[in-house]
């Protein structure tokens, strides 16, 4: 058979590579014989799933039959929260599908989207696949630059996003410089606030939903993956104003969340145990890895997250791998624009423990390595 021949294939796509997943215990398994890898590489909670989501999905009689498509129940369910109505809600399957539908509503080939360099990685990513011109702010000190991206708006901006906490640094922005840079913004650009690390927030961070109740061009993503443990059943929501959300619907495909996403999620909001254990264990963790980054010398970002964003003396690669080879599964931030930094989830207690001793053990041998130079 002859390959089917490239041309078919659209300009905008051919330098694209599909996704490319984390390391897997399973595959740490097979190749270095590990019982027990640690796996602190995708942002997971490590104390598992909501029990609660668990019970309620056991609970499901029957799969083969279609759902209600517009789950009123669990929309009216999330709007509550902040005085709002079920039309101010979105739901998707994860927050990824939003921004996709974010750029399938809003954006025509050849507008502008604003954002920070480096960020969650699918903002420029449709941005290309749509054919907009992705204008790209550098962070500083692993910030958001909001005084920059202000001067990055053109005519032609349709969106600006601000990644809080941001992912892959983990830090987040100032509220009060968050909420002036929104009342700067043009009126006919969507301001979409990403914080699908929102609950992971201090208390002094900022509060999506309350920029969107004084803008209304404003959208506010979410999602149950992280503090609900449920990043298996793909749900994700936004916040915005009912002409937005109508907006997005009119091009969402029909019944994109399934029954059990829906029964998880609607039964992990109630589970208040497990969030507040989820929260508690992230911040006993954070403040181990800081401590142990100050002790070792390491440079590290404030983080709001529930990860962390670490510089190494040495490439990222090489310290990935090397920590690979001890069962330790990290990501390196060459592939996500930090380069001689890793990203490393916030683990258990003995997860965290293993990670810093075994970082501990490797650097010596970097540190004996002739130096590359710092990147913040």
């Amino acid at each position: 058979m002859e390959p089917t021949p490239e041309s078919l294939l659209r300009k905008t796509l051919r330098a694209f590579a599909p996704y490319k997943p984390g390391t897997s215990v399973d595959e740490v398994r097979r190749r270095y014989g590990i019982e027990h890898p640690v796996k602190l590489s995708q942002n997971e909670n490590p104390l598992g799933s909501s029990p609660r989501a668990l019970e309620a999905m056991r609970g499901i009689a029957a799969l083969s039959d279609y759902v209600a498509d517009d789950h009123r129940g669990i929309k009216a369910r999330l709007a509550e929260r902040y005085g709002l109505g079920p039309e101010h809600v979105i739901l998707g399957h994860g927050s990824n599908e939003l921004v996709q539908l974010t750029f399938s509503a809003f954006v025509d080939a050849g507008d502008d989207a604003v954002m920070a360099k480096p960020t969650f990685a699918l903002f420029k990513k449709d941005s290309d696949i749509f054919g907009a011109r992705a204008i790209e702010v550098p962070l500083k000190d692993g910030v958001h630059d909001l005084t920059g991206m202000l001067a990055a708006v053109t005519p032609r901006t349709k969106l600006v996003f601000v990644c809080d906490p941001n992912n892959p640094t983990g830090t987040r922005v100032e509220p009060a410089a968050l909420a002036d840079f929104a009342t700067r913004l043009p009126a006919g650009v969507l301001l979409v606030l990403d914080q699908a690390y929102r609950e992971f927030m201090d208390a002094g961070g900022s509060e999506g939903v309350d920029i969107l109740k004084r803008r209304s061009a404003t959208l506010v993503l979410r999602t149950a993956s992280k503090i609900y443990g449920l990043a298996a059943v793909r749900f994700g929501y936004g916040y915005s104003s009912p002409e937005v959300v109508a907006w997005m619907n009119s091009v969402r495909l029909p019944f994109n969340v399934a029954r059990p996403a829906a029964v998880a999620v609607l039964a992990a909001l109630d589970d208040a145990e497990f969030i507040a254990r989820s929260i508690a264990n992230n911040e006993e963790g954070k403040k181990y890895l800081q401590d142990e980054f100050a002790r070792l010398g390491l440079h590290v970002y404030p983080t709001a997250a529930n990860f962390v964003s670490v510089e190494v003396p040495v490439e990222a690669d090489v310290a990935y791998g090397e920590l690979l080879e001890r069962g330790i599964i990290v990501r390196s931030g060459d592939g996500l624009g930090t380069p001689r930094r890793l990203r490393v989830s916030i683990g258990t207690s003995a997860e965290n423990r293993s990670f810093i001793e075994a970082l501990e053990t490797l650097l010596t041998r970097w540190r004996a390595r002739p130096a590359v130079g710092s990147v913040r």
